[in-house]
């Protein structure tokens, strides 16, 4: 793989750096882990007198035709109110580059402006991003020298600003990619026992992949939130209006008779709705939590942001925090986010046995042995 930590950055100098992150957060959370994690990166480029042209795409704008040039974009996804918050964190004023279809224009406003880092608008307002579109890419790929991506949470997927245009430029992972690579690999080969993976959030699709690779090699599956629902409405059982992954019904009986899979013994009900594992589930997985050795936990254990419901969460943070001899690794942006139940984000980050990773889907997609187009080789 190539790295930006093994390249001789005195070449550059002078160059642009197509810088490819994730903005994926919100504008608020000035200290998302998502956000402050690109900012070495950044930082190690301008010490190195290159300038930095910032991509990244936000959410799934509806108006993401062509036409929207014209028109103009949707302003509830454009990256405008970043500019602030990343020239606060580097301490240098950051230039907008709005939307445009001529990018020849852009590579002189680029070359030409006293500024050192640049901030283009939202990728999903052009087609071809999201379409991975060859010729897109070929487009972005005039606009810098060389292209570095720090887009981990998103390099599972295939977009042009991560897959297509590695074919038009020298392409490198950042610093904070290659930690994670680093951080997550070991998972992958892990002996220790016993072995606990922690499954909340919404969705229980996005976790089968991650599922099927350690069936054989974990003990526990401790199940909350969208994952628990679904497999309860499997077995049979009543979860009223909870949320469930319909698509996946069908595809989890076949392990409803593991004794692997741990579901909750009480739940939080509002409404006919489960938003939250009870006090007894929450002791229960704190014992199996306090004998593992490692830990992989993705997704919130319910609807932790509405008050009355976020315990269940809240009691997992306490429990994973509180074993300090397992390797573990946690991801997922609102797992993330929940930290902010324990009132001191930066206890888990004193944890050295600890590693918060900036992808969710993507952390389980590296977990699942999958090759992901964001990667060089």
């Amino acid at each position: 793989m190539r790295y930006l930590s093994k390249l001789d950055l005195k070449k550059f100098r002078g160059k642009t750096c197509l810088l490819r992150i994730d903005l994926n957060v919100d504008g608020n959370k000035k200290d998302s882990l998502r956000f402050k994690a690109v900012i070495p990166t950044i930082k190690l480029l301008l010490k190195n007198k290159i300038r930095v042209l910032i991509l990244s795409h936000l959410g799934r704008p509806a108006r993401i035709a062509t036409q929207s040039v014209a028109g103009g974009p949707n302003q509830k996804f454009t990256l405008h109110p970043f500019v602030k918050i990343l020239s606060n964190k580097l301490e240098k004023d950051v230039k907008f580059i709005s939307l445009s279809n001529d990018f020849e224009k852009i590579k002189r406003v680029v070359k030409t402006s006293k500024n050192q880092v640049f901030l283009l608008e939202n990728l999903r307002f052009w087609p071809g991003e999201a379409r991975n579109d060859p010729k897109f890419a070929r487009k972005l790929a005039i606009l810098g020298d060389f292209c570095v991506n720090e887009a981990f949470p998103v390099s599972h997927r295939k977009n042009a600003s991560i897959s297509a245009i590695t074919r038009f430029l020298p392409s490198y992972l950042g610093l904070r990619f290659e930690e994670e690579i680093d951080n997550l690999s070991p998972f992958l080969k892990v002996q220790k026992r016993p072995f606990a993976l922690i499954l909340g959030g919404v969705k229980v699709g996005d976790k089968l992949g991650v599922i099927n690779y350690f069936l054989e090699k974990a003990d526990y599956f401790l199940l909350g939130g969208g994952p628990a629902n679904t497999f309860l409405r499997a077995m049979g059982l009543p979860v009223g209006n909870s949320l469930i992954d319909k698509n996946y019904e069908s595809r989890i009986k076949k392990y409803l008779n593991s004794k692997k899979f741990l579901l909750p013994l009480d739940t939080k009900i509002k409404n006919r709705e489960i938003l939250d594992i009870g006090e007894r589930t929450v002791e229960e997985y704190g014992k199996i939590i306090k004998k593992s050795r490692v830990i992989i936990w993705a997704g919130p254990m319910g609807y932790y942001q509405k008050k009355g419901f976020e315990n269940g969460t809240k009691g997992i943070w306490k429990a994973v925090l509180a074993n300090r001899k397992a390797q573990i690794a946690v991801g997922g942006g609102e797992t993330i986010a929940s930290l902010k139940l324990l009132g001191n984000r930066k206890l888990a980050f004193r944890n050295k046995n600890v590693f918060l990773s900036t992808g969710g889907g993507a952390m389980l997609e590296f977990l699942s042995g999958k090759k992901f187009p964001g990667i060089l080789n």
